[in-house]
């Protein structure tokens, strides 16, 4: 059976061998390490030096840029002389898709190279065709011929690489053999590992991205189990991120389920958070999960280790039965539900009209839900013997972390008792970091829905009571339980990116925001874009400087779209396929 984490009710790190980054060393007993991106262009050496001294500023250890060719990448040795004249350290890694002469350009200035394997020298173009085993082998032949070169040069210089892979890029032969899977990711990264180990080289590591926190978790999950397998020195390290996670909030909670969830069970030893903002923004939040993640450390042990019931490499919905807790129905294949407390349930009661989609379903104390101990055997028996479902919980005040107490109860109650969420099992008793308890609840709780245990939740670690529903609802539309508003994937800007992601995606949400159950992918380049939006409705990709392409699913149906129209052109493109509906009219307070 594949393993991926040691134990699953109780936080051991994963142990791995250490990537030297420059001066930085990755894995190991090394800390877990923070890093970002730049979004200016690349070209533009004054303006990169600048935003990467910035990163630096706020705690930034590691700064990736594009190196879109082999000209631009020549730039990369001015971005590094203005840094190292500035007097910083902070290493530089190369961000590399089709083009494998940028990156033996690149490997010149930096301190690292990624390589994304679905691009590196593979064809992707969305073709459909039956691979024979002599086609395939032909093509792993090319890709190992340009691949190899930059190995030996990584080998001889000194450089670190991360084997990238991302779910929106698969190349043509790996989707057709494996699909557009998380087996297809790993698969995908391994070749290149193996290329590289046959060749004595050893100072990488791994990424799997996604854009969907289900996606991302299981894709990083199958490869360390493969990893496992493999052998003890294939102890790779492991980098962390939810590429296209968006803006705001939503950027931030879609975040902390997929890195936080991971660093939960030991994987991860280097993060980046990709979000629609200045990268300043990110490094602040990718900080916070990681202190989140030391306080899930630093929780006690269940000191058991029961068969866990879920598979962690396949998303199923834990099957209870439905329940009816006062006049709302809860389990079985009910939505996820809502619950407050009493105290904020009276704080809210006299404007719930205007609380719109947050509403509070369920008074906790009104629910009659069990709380257990989920290491009380007797307890835990009495339940199961009992003739009739009973709504449970894990009791408040015990020092252990969420994640590890509602896998241990789902682990030993039978599967019929529907389970009630919490964030926290320590409610704060005044007002606490709202950032802390968004991000807190979103990795404990988030995690635990991508594993298909929950149904129904309550955040009791933000003490505002509308935020906490709002906290509440946004975790279930990011986890994908409940989906109750537009959704939308939106890349990080970067040097690639031909129009300001920022401003576009706040014009396209403003137009779209009312669009209940609607995915929109906004993209900055065609890198990811028609992969990434696999689970899109509507894609907003840019083709071209000052020109929109807008694509529906992963098919592109409209061209060069001036910037100027392509907003307004999108909602017709929403109206042609029968999603639109008119906002409704605002209420004056």
């Amino acid at each position: 059976m594949l393993k991926y984490c040691p134990d699953l009710y109780h936080y051991q790190r994963r142990q791995t061998r250490v990537c030297m980054v420059g001066n930085i060393g990755i894995g190991g007993d090394n800390p877990i390490r923070v890093q970002s991106m730049l979004t200016s262009d690349t070209r533009d050496a004054a303006a990169c030096v600048k935003e990467a001294l910035e990163l630096a500023s706020v705690g930034c250890e590691i700064v990736r840029v594009t190196a879109q060719t082999r000209v631009i990448a020549e730039n990369l040795q001015h971005i590094r002389d203005g840094i190292r004249a500035a007097g910083c350290d902070v290493p530089l890694v190369a961000d590399i898709h089709f083009k494998p002469d940028a990156a033996m350009e690149a490997v010149k200035w930096v301190e690292k190279v990624r390589v994304n394997p679905g691009n590196y020298a593979d064809k992707k173009k969305f073709a459909v065709k039956e691979y024979t085993d002599e086609q395939y082998a032909e093509e792993v032949a090319y890709m190992e011929a340009q691949f190899v070169p930059l190995v030996q040069e990584c080998k001889r210089l000194g450089r670190a690489m991360r084997i990238g892979t991302n779910h929106g890029s698969l190349s043509d032969r790996i989707m057709n053999r494996h699909g557009d899977t998380p087996h297809g990711m790993v698969e995908s990264a391994l070749e290149f590992a193996r290329i590289a180990r046959a060749h004595d080289y050893h100072n990488f590591l791994f990424s799997m991205k996604a854009s969907n926190p289900k996606v991302m978790i299981e894709a990083y999950r199958l490869l360390v189990a493969h990893l496992n397998e493999l052998g003890s020195d294939w102890n790779y390290p492991i980098h962390l991120g939810v590429t296209e996670a968006g803006d705001g909030e939503d950027g931030r909670i879609k975040s902390a389920i997929g890195i936080g969830s991971l660093l939960a069970d030991g994987i991860g030893d280097t993060i980046r958070v990709s979000l629609t903002e200045d990268a300043v923004h990110e490094i602040p939040v990718a900080k916070a999960i990681v202190t989140c993640n030391t306080r899930i450390a630093q929780k006690g042990s269940a000191n058991e280790c029961p068969v866990r019931k879920h598979d962690p490499f396949s998303y199923e919905r834990r099957k209870s039965e439905h329940l009816t807790v006062g006049t709302i129905a809860v389990g079985g294949e009910e939505t996820v539900r809502v619950f407050t407390s009493r105290a904020k349930w009276d704080a809210v009661a006299h404007k719930l009209d205007k609380l719109g989609d947050f509403q509070p379903e369920i008074v906790i104390e009104d629910s009659g839900v069990l709380a257990l101990d989920p290491r009380d055997a007797s307890a835990i028996a009495s339940l199961n013997a009992a003739s009739s479902a009973q709504l449970v919980t894990v009791r408040d005040g015990l020092d252990l972390a969420p994640i590890h107490a509602f896998r241990l109860l789902a682990a030993k109650v039978d599967a019929r008792h529907p389970i009630l969420l919490k964030d926290t099992l320590t409610p704060p008793a005044e007002s606490t970091d709202f950032q802390n308890a968004l991000l807190t609840a979103a990795t404990n709780i988030g995690s635990l829905l991508c594993d298909g245990i929950g149904d129904a939740v309550i955040v009791q670690g933000e003490t505002s009571p509308g935020q906490s529903l709002r906290i509440s609802y946004n975790i279930l539309q990011a986890a994908g339980a409940r989906i109750f508003k537009t959704d939308y994937v939106a890349c990080p800007s970067c040097g690639r990116t031909l129009f300001n992601l920022q401003n576009t995606t706040q014009k396209i949400r403003a137009s779209t925001g009312h669009l209940k159950g609607v995915r929109i992918a906004v993209m900055g380049c065609i890198v990811n874009g028609p992969g990434e939006m696999a689970d899109a409705d509507f894609g907003y990709v840019g083709g071209a400087p000052g020109k929109i392409n807008l694509y529906v699913g992963k098919t592109a149906v409209k061209f060069n779209i001036p910037e100027e129209e392509a907003v307004e052109r999108l909602v017709d493109l929403i109206r042609e396929h029968g999603k639109w509906v008119d906002a409704p009219p605002v209420v004056a307070a």
